[in-house]
C-alpha cells in the first residue's frame, strides 16, 4: 500500500513539472512571438502605424493584423484582457484614466507622433476677430476639455486659475473671460459638422484628421503637454517582451524618422526620444 502512495505521488510531481515547464515554455512564446494584433481605429494613429511601422516590423519577421475597434474604451477593454496586444491611439492621461476607472494594467512605452489640438474657424476666419459674446465648441470629454481651455488661455481670450494643473481645469477654472465668452462642451466627433454655428471651435488631432480639415489651416495650435503625447500602449505583463522593445525601435528607427520626414504636412508633431 505504501509502494502504490509512493508511485501516485511520484506520477503526481512528474505530470505537475511537465505541466509547470510547459506553462513556462507558453510565457516564454508569448515573449518572443511574431504575430501581433493591434487595436485599429479609423484615423491618423493606425494609418501611420501601417504605413510607417508595419513594414519596417515585417523586414524583422512580424506578421501584423489590425482588429477595427469603435472607440477607445472598447480598444482598452481588449488590450487589458488579452484580445490584442497593443494599441497606438491614446495619451497617457487616457491611459491612466482608463487604468483608474475601469481596474486596467496598461502601460505606455513611448511617445509616439501626435497631431495638435487646435482652435479652428468657425463663422469667423481670424483669431483678431473675436468679440462679446462669441460661441466656442469645445469637447466635452475631461482631458480634452482640459487641454481646450489650456489652448484658449494660449490665445490669450481666457485665463485659467494658476493653483490649477491645466491637465484637469475645467469650465468653473476659469477666472477671467475678458468678451463675455460663451463655451459650449459636446462630443467631438459632432464639432466639425455644427462648426458655422459657432465663432471658433476646438478640435482634436483625429477629429480633424477623420473630418477631413486641413491641418494648416489651425488659427492656433496647443503646446502639446507631455501627458497629451501618444503613446504606444502594451499591457504590463507584456511591457519587457521582446516584440514590444522591437516596436519602440521601429518608432525610434531612421527609417521611420525618413517616412515621416516626407509625409509631414504639418498634420504631426515629432516628440524627441
Amino acid at each position: 500500500m505504501k509502494l502504490k502512495k509512493m508511485g501516485t505521488a511520484l506520477l503526481a510531481l512528474i505530470v505537475g513539472g511537465v505541466l509547470f515547464a510547459g506553462c513556462g515554455g507558453d510565457t516564454a512564446s508569448d515573449n518572443n512571438k511574431k504575430e501581433l494584433v493591434y487595436s485599429k481605429s479609423q484615423g491618423p494613429y493606425s494609418e501611420l502605424f501601417e504605413q510607417g511601422i508595419k513594414p519596417i516590423l515585417e523586414k524583422k519577421g512580424y506578421k501584423i493584423t489590425g482588429k477595427d475597434m469603435s472607440d477607445l474604451l472598447q480598444a482598452d477593454v481588449a488590450l487589458n484582457e488579452g484580445e490584442v496586444d497593443f494599441n497606438v491611439e491614446q495619451h497617457t492621461a487616457y491611459m491612466e484614466n482608463f487604468n483608474e476607472k475601469q481596474n486596467g494594467h496598461l502601460v505606455a512605452l513611448t511617445a509616439i507622433p501626435t497631431v495638435p489640438a487646435g482652435i479652428y474657424a468657425g463663422s469667423k476666419t481670424s483669431l483678431d476677430q473675436i468679440a462679446d459674446g462669441d460661441r466656442i465648441a469645445v469637447p466635452n470629454d475631461a482631458s480634452n476639455t482640459a487641454r481646450a481651455y489650456a489652448l484658449l488661455q494660449k490665445a490669450g481670450w481666457i485665463k485659467l486659475d494658476p493653483n490649477k494643473e491645466l491637465t484637469t481645469v475645467t469650465k468653473q477654472d476659469i477666472v477671467e473671460n475678458p468678451h463675455n465668452l460663451e463655451f459650449v462642451e459636446m462630443k467631438s466627433l459632432n464639432i466639425p459638422a455644427v462648426r458655422g454655428d459657432f465663432s471658433y471651435i476646438v478640435i482634436t488631432g483625429s477629429i480633424v484628421y477623420n473630418a477631413k480639415i486641413d491641418p494648416s489651416t489651425a488659427l492656433l495650435k496647443e503646446d502639446i503637454l507631455h501627458h497629451l503625447l501618444l503613446q504606444l500602449v502594451v499591457n504590463e505583463k507584456n511591457k519587457d517582451a521582446q516584440w514590444a522593445k522591437d516596436i519602440v525601435a521601429a518608432y525610434h528607427s531612421d527609417e521611420f524618422k525618413e517616412y515621416i520626414n516626407k509625409n509631414n504636412n504639418g498634420l504631426w508633431f515629432i516628440p524627441e526620444k
